[in-house]
């Protein structure tokens, strides 16, 4: 008789499906992931854009617009500085890094209550990109720690 065991196949096969759940269990969030830096990039270039069309009064916002908190000017100074945190972001969280992750939920969360305050220049605009951030809130909130657990 041989000295070598052979296991048989049902123990081989079963390691197989292990380590296929293993990959599954591992892999699992990282589309949100992905997704959340995208939009991430994409509202953080679209809030650049129009931070800086507040800032120069371009004919782009409604100019008879009461804001809650100030004149657009300083809106448009707060949303470009968001913007670009945004798009800082985007690259920390596709880098795998925790303080991207952290940036992005806090940059997300401060362009919702932005795009709150914007809703009476453009109100479906500014629910759409509130629907956006939340969306992004969630993928970094719910996947984002699992990459390195």
């Amino acid at each position: 008789m041989s000295d070598i065991y052979h296991a048989p196949p049902q123990a081989t096969a079963r390691s197989a499906d292990s380590r296929m759940a293993d990959y599954a269990v591992a892999d699992h969030g990282r589309g949100w992931l992905l997704f959340a830096g995208i939009m991430l990039l994409i509202v953080g270039v679209m809030n650049v854009i129009y931070g800086i069309a507040a800032i120069d009064n371009s004919s782009f916002y409604i100019q008879d617009a009461k804001y809650v908190v100030s004149d657009l000017n300083t809106l448009g100074w707060i949303v470009l500085i968001v913007g670009a945190v945004q798009c800082f972001a985007a690259f920390g969280i596709w880098r795998g890094g925790q303080v991207g992750r952290w940036v992005g939920i806090v940059s997300a969360s401060c362009n919702a209550i932005l795009q709150l305050i914007f809703i009476a220049s453009y109100p479906f605009l500014s629910l759409a990109l509130f629907a956006v951030d939340v969306l992004i809130i969630y993928g970094l909130a719910a996947y984002g720690g699992r990459r390195n657990a």
